[in-house]
């Protein structure tokens, strides 16, 4: 396949997951507006979020962790070479390892709760401490429903079906609104713990029948220890599960040092970074779900043709994610005050949300190149890579945390995340670039004038409008939700537009892609696996 049409179909994938993510982020802001208006910023919320953040970190760290890594490039590759009958099979054997797996960590995790709170949030008074304990405790079964799931997603990606793993968690959502509109007035906190637990239910049965329909069931099957790919499979789960465990140290620290800080703290970081999600989810980890299937599919030997790609991939991401980081950054005032100014959710809560909404913003270009590359990494079985990489993040982020939490408080704790993922991406780039070679020098270089030249020129323009627009129609605070959310929409309307027509203008070739993704089918996944035949 031509680079113009890998490229094309990345993007084509890329939109499906936005289409798919986007009512399912929308969904989770408004179910964060929802528990904001119930429970504001406040320590019993912060005992929820310490629990739910340590049943999502085994989740993220077992099922869209390690998993991801370790068994979407090895099933894509024999799904092109072996057949789709072949592929079921390892994914059936892997199911089996996942749900052993999973069932220890749950009881492990359910008797280790106190220990486990204590560790990440010291500073809490013993009576939030207990309660923490017990929210832990209920919410570990969490993980089996997602991890299981996040199977089921693997598979769907590697069979180019990108909209219902997309999707499913916005049926999560849904599940989980519905449960707080109904449970929480009379159970109040734990509540909670119901709505999470039906809603990653949810979110597992939706894409293991889409599975079934592809003629993929997912039941359980024996492992074979003799099977080469199942082996490959564990051998480079157990690095990128020790890498990834070390990654998940990054919000551990935040809410660690947050624990020290004034009550709510920990709410207020937990709302800015589900902002956030919006714009990442939509374009950071759309991309990177498509991405990874396509680079796992190029053979070991073709270099340049990955490295091309690669860059690519990364040019793309930052295109896309630079004008959203300006436009949260100059208005992060105004989206917090539309999303969470209401209720229990007060004037501190909302200048606070705010600050660390506009730090943590600052580290999407950090966050795209760094969730792009090890993806890469991961296609290339590269685990030591991925763990150098993971390595510099945290160690800047407990390090960058420590001293700006002293002078900046909360704000400080957001902007040292945003720095972590800047030098991760940058130590990312060189690990790329050794085992590349000469492939990524000349025209494979990241950056250059001739792509960053018209990008900046339309960032420029962009700001200029989006300031222009604040000043001639201030926001207006007092009015209606309807008015205010016009002004929002209208500011990101405008500022979007900019962006798009001046960098049309000046010929940036994202916009090809994106014409040839729109107009064309690209290349099937049959013509796919013929070519990657050897």
């Amino acid at each position: 396949m031509d680079g113009s049409s890998r490229n094309a179909r990345m993007v084509r994938h890329a939109f499906t997951m936005m289409l798919g993510t986007f009512a399912s982020r929308i969904l989770g802001l408004i179910r964060e507006v929802l528990m904001a208006a119930c429970f504001g910023a406040t320590r019993q919320l912060d005992a929820f979020y310490v629990a739910y953040t340590l049943a999502n970190l085994s989740r993220q760290l077992l099922a869209e962790g390690a998993l991801s890594a370790s068994f979407v490039p090895v099933f894509s590759q024999v799904l092109a070479r072996d057949g789709k009958e072949r592929a079921v099979h390892l994914a059936r054997q892997a199911m089996t390892v996942l749900l052993l797996l999973g069932v220890a960590v749950v009881l492990g995790g359910i008797v280790a709760a106190p220990l486990l709170v204590r560790l990440m949030a010291p500073g809490f008074a013993p009576e939030i401490r207990a309660l923490a304990e017990s929210l832990t405790r209920s919410l570990f079964p969490f993980l089996l429903f997602v991890s299981l799931g996040a199977l089921a997603m693997g598979v769907l990606n590697s069979l180019d079906s990108f909209f219902v793993p997309a999707v499913a968690p916005a049926l999560s959502n849904v599940t989980f609104i519905a449960v707080v509109l109904l449970f929480v007035p009379s159970l109040g906190i734990r509540g909670l713990v119901a709505a999470v637990l039906l809603g990653g239910l949810a979110q597992l049965l939706l894409q293991w029948g889409w599975n079934w329909k592809l003629g993929v069931p997912l039941f359980p099957e024996r492992p074979n220890r003799d099977d080469p790919e199942l082996r490959r499979m564990l051998v480079l789960f157990l690095p990128y599960a020790v890498g990834l465990s070390l990654n998940q140290v990054n919000p551990l620290v935040s809410r660690m040092l947050g624990s020290f800080l004034e009550g709510g703290v920990i709410s207020v970081l937990n709302y800015a970074d589900r902002v956030l999600q919006l714009p990442l989810g939509l374009f950071v980890v759309a991309l990177s779900q498509a991405v990874l299937p396509m680079l796992s599919r190029i053979a070991p030997g073709e270099n340049e043709e990955f490295m091309e790609f690669y860059r690519d991939a990364l040019r793309f991401a930052l295109f896309v994610v630079f004008p959203v980081v300006l436009g949260t950054v100059a208005c992060s005032r105004e989206i917090v005050h539309v999303l969470f100014f209401r209720g229990a959710f007060d004037a501190w809560a909302w200048d606070a949300t705010s600050g660390a909404l506009s730090m943590y913003a600052l580290g999407l270009p950090g966050m795209a190149c760094t969730t792009v590359t090890m993806r890469a990494l991961y296609a290339r079985s590269r685990p030591r890579d991925a763990l150098f990489v993971t390595a510099s993040s945290v160690t800047v982020n407990l390090g960058a945390s420590i001293l700006l939490m002293s002078l900046f408080s909360y704000r400080g704790i957001a902007l040292a995340a945003s720095m972590a993922f800047t030098v991760s991406a940058l130590v990312g780039y060189v690990r790329i670039r050794r085992f590349g070679g000469g492939a990524c020098e000349g025209r494979n270089r990241l950056f250059s004038l001739e792509w960053g030249k018209p990008v900046g020129i339309s960032l420029a323009f962009t700001t200029a409008m989006i300031l222009l627009w604040k000043f001639l129609l201030p926001y207006p605070s007092t009015a209606s939700l309807t008015l205010r959310l016009l002004w929002l929409g209208g500011v990101a309307c405008m500022g979007g537009a900019v962006y798009a027509l001046v960098t049309r203008r000046l010929q940036c070739r994202e916009w090809e892609w994106v014409r040839s993704a729109l107009r064309r089918r690209g290349v099937s996944e049959s013509e796919v696996s013929r070519k990657n035949r050897p």
